[in-house]
C-alpha cells in the first residue's frame, strides 16, 4: 500500500515539473514568456532600439529554401566506414537515393547538411527538394527520423 501510494505522489509532482514556461526573442528583439497553458506575455515592455550599424551577412541561394549559402560544400564522410557500408548497400550515395524517393526529386537536389555517423548507426541532416529532413541509419537500413514530440 505504501509503495503504491509513493508511486502515485511521484507521478503527480513529477507531471508538474513536465509543465515548464519558456522565454523566447522576437524578431525585433523583445523577450516573451511562453507559459505552459499557451498563453503568453511580454517581458520586455518596450521594443529595445535598433542599431544603425549593418552586418553583412553571406547571401542564402535564392533557388533554395533551406536558406544555403552560395559555394555551399558538402561535409566529407569517413572513407573507412563508408566503405564498410558498401557491402549492405547503406552508403550516402545510397541513403540519397532513399531521400530523393521519399520527397519526389531527384538525387542531385539531395544535398548533405550535417552527419553523425558510426559503423553501427548514423544520423543525416539534408535540404532535399528545399524542405530539410532527417534521416536516420541502423546497420544497413535506412529510414525517416520521426519526431515524437
Amino acid at each position: 500500500m505504501k509503495t503504491s501510494f509513493f508511486i502515485l505522489l511521484f507521478v503527480i509532482s513529477s507531471i508538474g515539473f513536465a509543465q515548464n514556461n519558456h522565454i523566447v526573442k522576437t524578431e525585433d528583439g523583445r523577450r516573451v514568456l511562453l507559459k505552459a497553458d499557451f498563453t503568453w506575455e511580454y517581458i520586455d515592455a518596450e521594443s529595445p532600439k535598433v542599431n544603425s550599424v549593418v552586418k553583412e551577412t553571406p547571401k542564402p541561394s535564392e533557388s533554395k529554401s533551406c536558406n544555403l549559402v552560395d559555394g555551399f560544400e558538402e561535409p566529407k564522410l569517413n572513407t573507412k566506414i563508408q566503405n564498410q557500408l558498401k557491402k549492405g548497400r547503406a552508403t550516402i550515395a545510397h541513403v540519397k537515393k532513399a531521400v530523393a524517393k521519399d520527397n519526389k526529386c531527384e538525387v542531385e537536389d539531395v544535398v548533405l547538411l550535417s552527419f553523425s555517423e558510426t559503423k553501427e548507426k548514423g544520423t543525416y541532416n539534408f535540404c532535399a527538394n528545399g524542405n530539410k529532413v532527417t534521416y536516420k541509419r541502423t546497420g544497413h537500413s535506412i529510414a525517416k527520423k520521426l519526431k515524437l514530440f
